[in-house]
């Protein structure tokens, strides 16, 4: 059973930065792709960055400029740098990896952004 831990969050100020991991129980070469997802409070769950096996990457409109995603394969590790954070950018971030079959989630890391 394919395992994702995410750490990193916590309370930051608007203008603020936190960087997410998350680790796999298993080298991230097995999967097409990894992601970042968010959902805030009485929101749907909805996509904010994605990083494929050949390390191409994508991001939600509202995050393009301000984060970037990343991964360090020797760590099995992909990473989320957040810098100019919104009080909208509040929510639970989860970690997301896929292969062909199926989806693997984390069980998601707190973000708020408050002064």
């Amino acid at each position: 059973q394919v395992q994702l831990v995410e750490s990193g969050g916590g309370l930051v100020q608007p203008g603020g930065s936190l960087r997410l991991s998350c680790t796999a129980s298993e080298n991230i070469f097995n999967f097409n792709a990894m992601a970042w997802y968010r959902q805030a409070p009485g929101k749907e769950r909805e996509f904010v960055a994605h990083i494929t096996v050949g390390s191409s990457t994508n991001y939600a409109g509202s995050v393009k400029g301000r984060f970037t995603i990343s991964r360090d394969n020797a760590e099995n590790t992909v990473y989320l740098q957040m810098n100019s954070l919104k009080p909208e950018d509040t929510a639970v971030y989860y970690c997301n990896a896929r292969t062909l079959q199926r989806h693997y989630w984390g069980q998601g890391t707190q973000v708020t952004v408050s002064s």
